[in-house]
């Protein structure tokens, strides 16, 4: 199941017997999102230009599960005792699906704060107790993607030749003073802008408080969400790719400089 995307380094994990269920119940579904997922790239001018919000990638992987029926649904559970309501509760749901055999739920956590796993394991367990969903599926930055990324962000400034701080409005980019002093900081090492602004744009932005596949095992093992089926996928760094044409990507750099002061993981 999903080898198409192992191949490629996607990370695909599977607990309380949810690829049992998957292949059994719900074969359309994994068709679905192996479609989805199989030919998604995000370029690095989207990264940079999302000022760590969520992609344009990101985005159009949501519209292509929206294309094959998985839409945000908000799930109310509500308790009555003598036909009088005692308790609700509420849980959104970003994409949900319904199958003959039941229903699945799924998240893309690309860049949140990290306690939003949290939220994301507890609703699913929530869901699946009171027979509201039979499976959750969570979407995030994986393993190599995090662990590349600063490599990733060096290499876009090395060919777009960044050799300082005023540079970055040549790429539709206005850091704020303290970002400045960050770089110029970590330049002090005798490393480079290249590096330097790698290294102060990851940590501002995909820093290690984030949504990434880390995060989301450290919860997952400890058994945050448990006993709810769970398919975990781990977005790799061969999804993001270099030297699209740049009248392509002028829009979404210009998207982006209005947003690279908000907080990361605001999506």
């Amino acid at each position: 199941m999903f080898q198409p995307l192992i191949e490629k380094g996607f990370q695909i994990e599977f607990h309380s017997h949810a690829e049992a269920i998957l292949s059994v119940d719900f074969p359309d579904a994994s068709t679905q999102l192996e479609t989805a997922l199989k030919d998604l790239t995000i370029p690095i001018e989207e990264i940079i230009g999302s000022g760590g919000g969520e992609t344009k990638g990101t985005q159009r992987l949501r519209k292509a599960l929206a294309g094959s029926g998985w839409h945000k649904v908000n799930f109310t559970i509500e308790k009555r005792i003598n036909g009088q309501p005692r308790e609700s509760q509420s849980h959104e749901v970003d994409h949900v699906r319904t199958f003959e055999k039941g229903v699945i739920a799924l998240e893309i956590e690309w860049n949140n704060k990290d306690p939003f796993f949290d939220r994301d394991l507890e609703n699913f367990k929530r869901l699946h107790a009171e027979g509201g969903i039979s499976l959750g599926v969570i979407i995030t930055r994986g393993t190599s993607l995090q662990a590349d990324m600063i490599a990733l962000v060096k290499r876009f400034a090395e060919q777009k030749g960044l050799t300082s701080n005023e540079d970055l409005a040549t790429i539709g980019l206005n850091p704020t003073h303290r970002q400045k002093a960050n770089v110029v900081r970590r330049m002090q090492r005798d490393i480079g802008f290249p590096q330097a602004w790698a290294e102060a744009f990851v940590a501002d932005k995909f820093g290690q408080a984030t949504t990434h596949w880390r995060k989301l095992g450290d919860r997952v093992h400890r058994g945050v969400g448990n006993p709810c089926p769970l398919v975990l996928v781990g977005l790799p760094s061969s999804i993001v790719t270099f030297g699209e044409p740049e009248a392509v990507l002028e829009e979404l750099l210009q998207e982006g400089a209005e947003a690279d002061d908000e907080p990361a993981g605001e999506a």
